[in-house]
């Protein structure tokens, strides 16, 4: 993150239930599990009770391939002001920050001014996800809601949407803090959400002119649904209409084709003008982490929606920290905050369709000591549409707590729980403060989960990115500290719509650390349909290396390096073509914004300050991603 930002917010500390933290479920179960070593230097732990998350192996027929063989990035090239990829790949550039939206629009100039960043690419990409076209007219019930064509021009053409998370004032404003309520406007306008149609021309992916290509930043227009719509709590006494959607850090498509963007730390825009006479934090703003100086942005000094002193503006803040539903194919939709999913640090939003037909969305908070939770539509989703409802509107939100023998609990964040019922007036003021909910039904404090993604068989992977303020350890969590991070896996119930579920621990990354196989704090995840898992990382690496995407296949435990960025950058955001030759990653503040560190992706357009930016990987035999 950037230095200019007091961007300590996955660091502090907001969560002070005291309920039982992961580490010490981990610890007090490792005597009742066995811990089976890869030959990649990998761990993973297998619970008995649990078949389907065990490691058997691929099993290759003479002549049969492996399920990854290409030529890893070695240690020694991984280290650089350009990125560096496997010589069985290729890589181009699309889309980087400031780029008109359209072919024709403002180009991009440094400082840009807020006019033209509204109709530009904005910065900090992240998650992101590709919606085919192939021209088809939508002329049965499942084209209209899902959209997703699997012709072969789907392939080649197709609407990108793409999450843009922060971007520090330096970095966007080239001054430390805001001096006007322009300086304001561009950052705003540079975070928030890009929507805009590519195509595959003559072998290589750009931008064409689209009906729907649109911006969705900080002032656009949105609405709310389900439990909260219209709740006091989201009311303010200024009589605002709500706007905007900040931080989006990870996302995720629906089945029925509209794209899930993620608002994680909100917190941070907020600030306090008058801190000693008029703020103080609320037992809401402390456990989501508010505070009088925020990250740093200073938009409260120009902005009074986002000043916490501002008597006019309370509740404004409770009108952030939601998953917000767009619809890619419609730029006159209005986004959708989806309040039946809860307001936390969301970070990601994977949903899947259980085997009687209800939707369900996993979520991480990204947090130390935050929760995993999940989202269970209160029915068929089809035919929930059908009806003209949502299936993320009505159903029940849950919080995961794992027990030491390798099993967990989905518990209800509803007011059937007595103690909840005690706390919480309404569920709209439950899923308002989420967290609190959490903590009172005594979910497991985790090290910092962010995505989320779904195997074929079943089984769900969650990212643990790191936590280096543990001091003991539990089953979930193994390591006290764990700076660098570990992934975790389960397996539900009744095929994810269950109660209960059987876990282990696939991968520590402390453990690969002086092989070739090394890396650290995993972020980004995809399980793609033939048992390859796609990581992508954002911290300090060990080895010498830069932050990097790896593909691990999931029964061998066999690890190879795809991908590493550049100096000072985040690798995030992963999508790819319906037939999977073609890969979309991210690139994120490259050189932390510093262009003595790096001004990739100077090569490809001239322009000498750092600028994020979508990577779109090919192989050059043009198989398969990641094989």
């Amino acid at each position: 993150m950037t230095d200019d930002l007091q961007y300590n917010n996955d660091n502090d500390i907001t969560n002070h239930s005291g309920n039982r933290p992961f580490e010490e479920v981990l610890q007090s179960s490792l005597g009742r599990r066995q811990v089976l070593k890869g030959g990649m230097g990998l761990a993973a732990a297998s619970f008995v009770a649990a078949p389907s998350l065990a490691s058997a192996g691929h099993r290759l027929w003479p002549g049969q391939r492996p399920l990854i063989d290409f030529t890893p990035v070695a240690l020694a090239d991984g280290n650089g002001p350009m990125p560096a990829i496997s010589a069985d790949y290729q890589y181009d550039v699309l889309i980087p920050w400031g780029e008109p939206l359209e072919p024709g629009g403002p180009a991009f100039s440094w400082p840009p001014n807020a006019a033209d960043q509204a109709r530009q690419i904005g910065i900090g990409h992240d998650g992101m996800a590709f919606f085919p076209i192939d021209h088809k007219e939508c002329e049965s019930f499942n084209d209209k809601f899902k959209r997703h064509h699997r012709g072969r021009r789907g392939n080649q053409h197709g609407m990108l949407a793409i999450n843009h998370e922060f971007g520090g004032n330096s970095h966007v404003l080239g001054k430390s803090s805001p001096e006007s309520l322009e300086d304001v406007r561009v950052s705003q306008h540079a975070h928030g959400v890009s929507i805009v149609e590519i195509m595959n021309k003559r072998g290589r992916w750009q931008q064409v002119k689209s009906k729907n290509a649109r911006r969705i930043h900080v002032n656009t227009p949105v609405t709310f649904s389900g439990p909260v719509a219209g709740h006091p709590l989201l009311q303010t006494p200024a009589g605002n209409i709500p706007l905007g959607t900040v931080n989006n850090c990870s996302s995720g498509p629906t089945p029925w084709g509209t794209y899930l963007t993620c608002e994680e730390n909100f917190n941070g825009y907020f600030g306090a003008t008058n801190r000693e006479q008029t703020w103080a934090p609320t037992e809401s703003h402390q456990r989501y982490g508010f505070s009088a100086g925020g990250f740093g942005y200073g938009w409260e000094q120009f902005d009074a929606r986002f000043d916490l002193s501002n008597p006019d503006y309370q509740n404004e803040e409770n009108r952030f920290g939601w998953v917000v539903e767009i619809d890619p194919f419609d730029a006159t939709q209005t986004p959708v905050k989806r309040t039946a999913l809860g307001r936390v640090k969301h970070e990601g939003a994977t949903t899947v369709i259980g085997q009687d037909g209800r939707a369900v969305v996993y979520m991480g908070d990204d947090q130390r000591f935050d929760y995993i939770y999940k989202f269970v539509s209160a029915g068929h989703y089809e035919t929930m549409l059908a009806a003209g409802k949502s299936p993320l509107d009505e159903g029940t939100l849950y919080v995961a707590r794992f027990n030491d023998d390798g099993s967990g609990d989905w518990l209800p964040l509803t007011l059937d729980n007595p103690d909840l019922a005690a706390r919480f007036a309404d569920l709209g003021e439950l899923l308002v403060n989420t967290r609190i909910a959490a903590d009172i039904a005594g979910a497991t404090p985790m090290d910092r989960p962010e995505w989320t993604t779904v195997a074929p068989n079943g089984d769900v992977y969650c990212t643990l990115t790191n936590n280096s303020r543990r001091t003991e350890a539990n089953a979930a969590n193994p390591l006290a500290p764990n700076p660098d991070g570990h992934i975790i896996r389960w397996h539900d119930t009744e095929d994810h719509t269950g109660t209960r579920f059987s876990w282990d621990i696939f991968l520590i990354a402390e453990t690969t650390h002086g092989t070739d196989e090394s890396f650290a704090s995993p972020d980004g995840i995809w399980a793609d349909p033939d048992g390859r898992l796609f990581i992508e990382t954002d911290g300090g690496q060990k080895d010498g290396l830069n932050n990097q995407l790896l593909v691990a296949d999931t029964e061998t435990g066999k690890l190879s390096r795809l991908l590493t960025g550049v100096t000072g950058d985040e690798i995030t955001g992963i999508t790819v073509t319906p037939d999977r030759r073609t890969l979309f990653v991210n690139t994120q503040h490259p050189g932390n914004g510093d262009p003595t560190q790096s001004n990739f992706p100077a090569p490809y357009d001239g322009i000498t300050i750092p600028r994020d930016c979508t990577i779109v990987i090919t192989k050059k035999d043009g198989g398969i991603i990641g094989s």
